[in-house]
Order: C-alpha cells, then structure tokens, then sequence
C-alpha cells in the first residue's frame, strides 16, 4: 500500500530521528560509560502495515533504564481502530502515523522520571499530539516551576491560551481514578491538534521538543548526585507501580500500538526494570 500523501508526514518524521539523536547525545554526556542500544524494526512482506521504526535503550548509572523510540508507519487500521480513531471511517482505515516517546526511568529517587511524546497521524485528515509530564518521586518545588517553565515558553508563542488548556489537560489525563491521584506534577499534553494553519501546529510541536531537550538534561543534573538511602530507594519503586498502572490500562500510546501491532519492546519500553507495590 502507497504511504498517504500528507505534506507535513516527512517533514515530522524528519524532525522526531534528529531530535531522537539530539536527545540520546544529550542523555550519554550524563553517563559515566553506558551508552544507547539501537534496534531497528519493520512490517514484514505482507503485513497490512508498511514502515517502522528505531528503537534506543540505555541502561547506566544515571539512567537505570531509559528508551527513545521513533516510528514512520503507515497501511490500514484494524477494523476495532478505525471506530475509535478520528477520520478513519472516511479514508477507509487508510492511515499514517510518525512519532517520537521516551521514558526516562532514574536511578536516583530525587531525579524525577519523565515522559515525552510528539506524534503526527493522518487518516482522511492530519494532526498533531503529544506533550511531556514529570513524575518526581520527591517533589521539588524549583524543579517543577523549572519543567513547567520551559513548556509554558513552548507554548507561548502559539496560542495565548495554549499553556493553561494543555496543562489541564495534562492533569486530566495523567490521572489515576482508581487511586484517587495525579501520576506526577503534570507538564502539557494535547491531542487532534489541526488548526487552521498546520505549519503553526508543527512549529509548536517543535517547540515543544526544542523546551524538553533543555530543561530535563538540567534538572538530571541538579538532582543526580543528590544522597540516598534504602528507604527513599524503596519509595521510588513504589512510585513506579503507580506509573505501571496508569500505562498499562489508561496510556493511549500503549493501546495505539497494540492496535497498530508495532513492535511491543517499543511501545512496552515505558515499563521501569524495578518495582514494588
């Protein structure tokens, strides 16, 4: 099947490998010695789905396990997708979707985990979604002011309204009803972003992945060589099983590739080495 002629699909592509890149080099300059694994992956001959993707792990000190995955696919929804995504009836399960996610999972319970997501999907009609949320494990308040600093600058030159609308959207999401709290100290998050000029949507989107790559490499390291002891260790994996719980049964990411049968060391990488409940 041909790819789906949408004008934006290489151009994200293209900014979600480099900004792959940028982010790993970033990330491997705070490592003593580990550096990221590669493995690249495609749809078999036959299979109802085209592309692939390149998936970068690392396992070190500072970094207990952290993944940088991209993906370019494109082919036909699952007939159970195409009534829960947005313009697929009207292209007849024809779609195409790139991204960037990462998972940073610490070794240190004071640096916090984070999450970063940037995505462009077109069925009969493109969009953009995404954003990024900081799960600490022991709050600090000049480091959250600092992550949600950088997402505001994001957004500020987009929409004057943009910050607030997808930081309540982030709170709303990055919830866990069944526990009655937030995952994290939240960031943006944002979905079905098509507005009336696309190159503004995606020049936000990179600003948003532009706000990501410096903030968090500096709060890793304000917080990396910061003393622990078992106890705070302990708490951190239990943190971590909250997290488990949300991308298990709530994350859209993780269900869009099941229904996309992407390659599931990818879209499983979110999941932490260790952890407790």
């Amino acid at each position: 099947m041909s790819r789906i002629d949408a004008p934006l699909a290489q151009a994200a592509a293209d900014y979600f490998r480099d900004l792959q890149s940028r982010i790993c080099s970033a990330f491997e300059r705070l490592e003593p010695a580990a550096r990221f694994e590669t493995h690249r992956w495609s749809r078999p001959a036959g299979h109802r789905l085209e592309g692939g993707g390149e998936s970068r792990l690392m396992r070190g000190q500072v970094f207990e396990k952290v993944g940088v995955n991209v993906s370019d696919v494109w082919g036909l929804f699952s007939e159970a997708a195409r009534a829960q995504m947005p313009g697929a009836a009207e292209s007849a399960g024809r779609f195409l979707a790139c991204g960037i996610s990462l998972v940073a999972h610490m070794s240190n319970p004071y640096v916090p985990t984070v999450h970063m997501n940037l995505r462009y999907l077109h069925t009969s009609r493109g969009w953009f979604g995404g954003g990024a949320d900081l799960t600490p494990t022991f709050p600090f308040e000049e480091d959250t002011a600092a992550f949600h600093a950088a997402l505001r600058g994001a957004c500020a030159s987009y929409r004057p309204d943009a910050y607030e609308t997808f930081k309540a959207w982030c709170d709303r999401y990055f919830y866990l009803p069944h526990r009655h709290e937030p995952r994290g100290v939240g960031g943006i998050f944002f979905d079905e972003l098509a507005g009336a000029d696309p190159s503004a949507d995606f020049a936000f989107v990179r600003q948003v992945g532009e706000a990501f790559l410096a903030v968090y490499p500096a709060l890793v390291t304000r917080r990396r060589d910061t003393p622990y002891d078992e106890a705070a260790r302990e708490k951190l994996l239990y943190k971590r099983g909250r997290y488990v719980e949300f991308n298990l049964v709530y994350d859209r990411g993780t269900r869009f590739g099941f229904q996309t049968d992407a390659d599931p060391e990818a879209y499983l990488m979110s999941l932490p080495p260790l952890v407790r409940w």
